[in-house]
């Protein structure tokens, strides 16, 4: 790391260093689009409407909302003068390593991607199309990380990182800017949490406009709630249908100190109710998106709601990934 991104880091990211992001990301990313749900689908257990929200950021350049933090991380080094000849190399599950490679490309940098070997192949193929040189390392996020760690400081590169670096977290907070803008009212974002680089720029920005943020866990991949018991970022064991984005196994202290700054509901949810949010999802609407966006939905699906809305609450749903094989969403027709 720079002294220059170490000087960044502080306690935490502020809304100016978002504002920022946005300036840099405009006209370089798909702004975000909101689909609402027909009203009267969701209801409080006593059978009083509230409002949802769909944020389509499935559709994001790479299939997933990385490609914000990807940005604002190569545009603030380019700024700055230190993208380095041996360009830029990240760990990553999948997501955000497409996203650092398709910002690459975008600027005429190299980039060096690693990921564990469990990584899906839609996601290494992708990969090679932006022209990344691709490294499978281990079977989870942290060796790959730490074979990242080690080319970084014998190459020269300069190591983004999937989710715990501030210009990376602020470049995910420019998508809350954007739903708040298209969803007048907005009372509450619902969003997934691996590492919590998403959930640190969603929950920055949302405190700035006065909204809750709901951090939603698979049960079994629980570092931003372990983190909150402990006050401290711990460790985890990670064991879930959403591993392969969610499967981080220390959140980040850009994520606790987010939590301590805002209006924030931690919960968790069963991989089952992930499972069958996702295929409600394209049942109900041929959405096929990841796991790790369906666990977002599952807070509110399940038969005992990990969150429970108020009445009216206007609430929107980020839906954070598609990269994804659909071919176990798709049912056999009936007599076939």
């Amino acid at each position: 790391m720079s002294d220059w991104d170490t000087d960044l880091l502080g306690d935490g990211i502020t809304y100016d260093d978002i504002k920022a992001a946005t300036e840099r990301a405009a006209g370089h990313i798909r702004p975000v689009t909101v689909a609402p749900v027909v009203p009267g689908t969701f209801r409080t257990a006593s059978g009083e409407p509230y409002e949802v929200w769909f944020a389509l950021e499935y559709m994001q350049y790479t299939g997933s909302f990385k490609a914000r933090g990807a940005q604002n991380f190569i545009q603030a080094h380019r700024e700055a003068g230190t993208l380095p000849d041996a360009g830029v190399t990240i760990a990553s599950g999948g997501n955000a390593g497409l996203a650092c490679a398709w910002a690459a490309q975008q600027q005429g940098v190299r980039a060096t991607v690693f990921l564990p070997s469990t990584a899906p192949a839609v996601k290494v193929a992708k990969l090679s199309e932006f022209g990344a040189d691709v490294r499978l390392v281990g079977a989870e996020y942290a060796e790959a990380l730490a074979a990242c760690e080690e080319f970084a400081a014998s190459s020269g590169a300069l190591a983004a990182h999937a989710y715990d670096h501030p210009l990376i977290a602020a470049g995910a907070g420019t998508l809350l800017e954007e739903i708040h803008a298209r969803i007048p009212g907005l009372d509450t974002v619902v969003v997934s949490v691996g590492g919590g680089g998403l959930f640190a720029g969603v929950a920055t920005a949302a405190r700035h406009h006065g909204i809750r943020t709901v951090a939603v866990e698979p049960e079994n991949c629980r570092s931003l709630s372990a983190a909150i018991e402990a006050g401290r970022p711990v460790d985890v064991p990670v064991d879930s249908v959403a591993v392969d984005s969610l499967g981080a196994r220390r959140a980040t202290a850009l994520a606790l100190h987010a939590v301590r700054q805002n209006d924030v509901h931690s919960v968790l949810v069963p991989d089952g109710e992930i499972v069958r949010a996702r295929q409600a999802l394209w049942d109900q609407r041929r959405v096929a998106v990841e796991h790790a966006a369906a666990t977002a939905l599952a807070a509110l699906t399940a038969p005992d709601p990990a969150y429970r809305p108020g009445a009216g609450e206007r609430i929107a749903v980020v839906l954070c990934g598609a990269n994804t094989d659909p071919g176990d969403l798709v049912r056999p027709a009936a007599g076939s």
